[in-house]
């Protein structure tokens, strides 16, 4: 089977073209390629198909096998791959997730894809379609015990849930330890995507990641995105900024007339391969 590794800010995925290759057990594979030791080495996969609703569709599973809704810098490398290699001409797209149809505009250099800008949708904040274990309007800047400490959240939805927290110094973290009390707190009942975020200035934000089924990541797009939002909303940043990641750093805007975000940043292709399953 043919495969392309790509990564956006560090956040590396498999790609399999899959109007070429069936792939029979999607969850199976991804935790195979996944593998930095005995596979390829992931943050997951994603698997690029047709569509009936959009230009082509993402199904896209995290390094332990669970399949997600969307992923922010694996969809920017699902515009660069149809693109370079040349299953499509166009430089603007639709793209079918479980997170609805997101679109996209590629930025070209030199006959090959740099940057693509993504229509993230608009952020969900009612907890109960996050989903949260709370209830109201919404959950910012809520005490939340987690082990022994209180910390305090603000929870996003843009397509998966995720909960921000702020903090002084995002590199003193022991993520290994806070990261799955985090993703397996009763109050989210589907597990959790946590950015730990420390404020640099008005326009610029410092972010580390634990995503669920994959531990800490190098970037998370839709983290970043629901980083902005939490920031605006808690009087951090106006509705733009940079958000530094390990990996690199994405730009994230909101556009309050329309509720609609926006995430431009790079996709890169690493290599391809072939992989005898």
């Amino acid at each position: 089977m043919k495969f392309t590794k790509m990564q956006g800010c560090g956040n590396d995925y498999v790609y399999v073209n899959c109007f070429e290759n069936e792939v029979s057990d999607r969850s199976e594979l991804a935790r195979t390629v996944s593998n930095r030791n005995f596979g390829i080495g992931s943050d997951g996969l994603i698997c690029i198909c047709p569509s009936d609703k959009a230009d082509f569709k993402m199904d896209f599973y995290n390094a332990d096998g669970s399949s997600a809704q969307m992923c922010g810098n694996g969809i920017r490398c699902v515009g660069k791959y149809v693109f370079d290699k040349g299953l499509t001409d166009k430089k603007k797209l639709t793209i079918e997730t479980l997170a609805g149809i997101k679109t996209l505009e590629l930025n070209e250099e030199n006959g090959l894809i740099k940057t693509v800008r993504v229509d993230m949708g608009s952020p969900e904040l009612r907890p109960q379609f996050i989903p949260i274990a709370e209830h109201g309007r919404s959950f910012i800047n809520r005490s939340v015990i987690v082990g022994d400490e209180e910390y305090f959240v603000t929870a996003v939805s843009v397509g998966n849930p995720h909960a921000v927290v702020f903090v002084k110094d995002v590199d003193s973290l022991d993520l290994e330890t806070l990261g799955p009390k985090f993703e397996n707190h009763p109050l989210f009942p589907e597990r959790v995507n946590t950015e730990f975020v420390e404020v640099i200035d008005k326009n610029t934000l410092k972010m580390r990641v634990w995503e669920r089924g994959s531990g800490e990541t190098l970037a998370c797009g839709t983290g970043a995105t629901a980083t902005l939002v939490a920031s605006a909303l808690n009087g951090h940043t106006g509705n733009s900024a940079e958000v530094r990641l390990k990996g690199g750093e994405l730009f994230i805007q909101w556009d309050k007339d329309s509720n609609k975000l926006y995430m431009t940043g790079p996709a890169v292709t690493v290599f391809d391969g072939e992989l005898y399953i």
